[in-house]
């Protein structure tokens, strides 16, 4: 299956069908840069990627399998720092019924207890510092 029903855009990275081309042109949507592919080149690169790898293109405009690069620093601080954000909305979930029991001096003394270590984790996460990630000792969450 040899046919050429397709073209390979480098700068997208995308394939774009020939059969489509005018409507890709009327729309202003068609590639500056597009090298007609076979069919088998099409169907093995327009699938799921192998893993750990994404599409690229090479210098001859055409596509390969790269692999997915590593996160940049400031991506991983960034990561850390969402997830950050998760734990403490989590502990926040978990404070607040509490905080309200024992303002309301209803709580039990597991409540009491309990919401003084939520505190705690909340405090500890917040002292996290996100720029060391990714090699950060996240503090454990309280059981209760």
């Amino acid at each position: 299956m040899n046919n050429k029903n397709y073209v390979f855009s480098a700068l997208n990275k995308a394939f774009y069908p020939i059969s489509l081309q005018q409507d890709y042109i009327k729309s202003g949507t068609w590639p500056n840069d597009p090298v007609p592919v076979t069919d088998d080149i099409f169907n093995e690169f327009s699938g799921i990627p192998p893993k750990g790898k994404i599409r690229s293109s090479g210098e001859d405009g055409l596509p390969y399998w790269e692999d997915i690069p590593l996160p940049t620093k400031e991506e991983l601080i960034s990561i850390a720092e969402i997830q950050r954000k998760k734990f403490i909305s989590l502990a926040n979930k978990k404070i607040t019924p509490l905080a309200d029991a024992v303002e309301l001096d209803i709580a039990t003394d597991e409540e009491t207890l309990s919401l003084k270590e939520w505190k705690k984790y909340r405090v500890m996460l917040n002292r996290v510092d996100t720029s060391k990630a990714p090699e950060i000792d996240w503090p454990i969450a309280p059981l209760s």
